[in-house]
């Protein structure tokens, strides 16, 4: 039985699409203001980490259809450099430390294949950050991090799951998780 983060992770591009629509529905028949919008963001971030990014932004949908289906290090660096410019996902961004919804990892299922970190785009960029590297920092809880949930659907046991938890003081792999 697929876990419901799977299940999410695969449905991720619809929920996107429609929520994008949603926010520009907003704006153009309901006439809300963008600064409510970007409030709205930043309370879900807050919630849910740089979310609003990869299920919300009608531009961050547009960035990700234009990315290859399997971006190269440049094409991801592209993707972060446009989003630098929206105060959502600075805020939210800063967030994704502190959010109640995260990524959890359940050692005892996890075999360190490395499929999530080959799947994530954050490990990508970035050589210090892992999903289940020990002493790597977390890479689920890095600001660039939008909870895309591309590691949990490669994962192969289910060891990683969209988990609701406490902030952490760390943001090292080995440390407890969820």
């Amino acid at each position: 039985m697929k876990s419901f983060g799977k299940k999410l992770a695969k449905k991720r591009p619809l929920i996107h699409a429609i929520n994008s629509v949603g926010v520009i529905a907003s704006v153009v028949i309901f006439h809300i203001s963008l600064p409510i919008i970007m409030i709205a963001g930043l309370i879900a971030g807050l919630f849910g980490g740089k979310l609003f990014c990869r299920w919300f932004c009608p531009i961050g949908l547009m960035m990700e259809k234009m990315m290859p289906s399997n971006p190269d290090e440049k094409s991801i660096h592209l993707y972060q450099y446009y989003k630098l410019g929206c105060p959502i996902a600075w805020g939210s961004g800063l967030a994704n430390r502190f959010s109640i919804f995260r990524i959890g990892r359940k050692r005892s299922a996890c075999t360190d294949c490395g499929a999530c970190d080959r799947a994530c785009y954050i490990v990508k960029v970035n050589p210090i950050t892992s999903l289940y590297k020990k002493g790597f920092k977390d890479a689920a809880q890095q600001y660039s991090c939008s909870r895309c949930l591309a590691c949990v659907s490669a994962c192969p046991t289910g060891a990683l799951s969209v988990a609701v938890a406490p902030a952490k003081t760390t943001d090292k792999v080995d440390s407890p998780q969820p």
